[in-house]
């Protein structure tokens, strides 16, 4: 999938991906592990991305070169909703589920923070393509899949957070930011916006 545009400003530019599991958020690699730069893609040189999802985690994952994104977008008190979707090892309880809005506790960067899900919720099995790196988890326990709603992130949070209710997550896909979405996006895809669609989908004030 590629619909490309041009925003006014030519030097401002607008990304969304899909990025897959096994690859880093990040232009240069490590280790000879996959990154953005492996992307069949033309990026500017100046384009980064706003956050990041971690190796193994899937899904929509931004990128531009205009700062005031970033610091609107990462900025706690904004409280702009990003929504994953997890498939945790066992059946996960409505009580699991409820603590997860009332709020845990975890640890990143050494430090405890308390953090809550503004929605936590089973959903049935997605339809999703096919991972790169395969997990492994007990049949006796089985599978089952939640969709957390987010307003703020810390390092690798949907994963504490679902670990501290016993439900260790297995596989991760960050669906949506605000307005913007997977959509019919596959891994790797990657969509250009217009600087005042991409703003007003992240209900960013321009």
């Amino acid at each position: 999938m590629r619909n490309v545009s041009h925003s006014p400003n030519a030097k401002l530019k607008y990304f969304a991906i899909y990025k897959p599991d096994g690859m880093l958020s990040q232009f240069t690699s490590d280790g000879g592990k996959n990154c953005l730069a492996d992307l069949d893609y033309s990026f500017p040189k100046d384009v980064y991305p706003v956050g990041r999802l971690d190796e193994l985690s899937e899904g929509l994952l931004l990128l531009t070169n205009d700062k005031r994104i970033n610091h609107l977008l990462l900025d706690p008190k904004h409280g702009h909703e990003r929504v994953y979707q997890a498939c945790v090892s066992g059946k996960v309880t409505q009580p699991a589920l409820n603590q997860l809005e009332i709020g845990v506790q975890i640890k990143a960067k050494k430090t405890k923070h308390f953090v809550r899900a503004k929605s936590a919720r089973a959903i049935e099995t997605p339809s999703y393509p096919s991972r790169r790196v395969s997990f492994s988890y007990s049949k006796e326990k089985g599978l089952s899949w939640l969709e957390l709603t987010l307003t703020g992130g810390k390092n690798r949070q949907v994963r504490k957070m679902t670990a501290a209710v016993g439900f260790p997550t297995l596989r991760l896909v960050r669906t949506s930011i605000e307005q913007i979405t997977l959509g019919e996006m596959q891994p790797e895809d990657v969509l250009e916006f217009e600087a005042g669609e991409f703003y007003q989908l992240l209900k960013i004030r321009g």
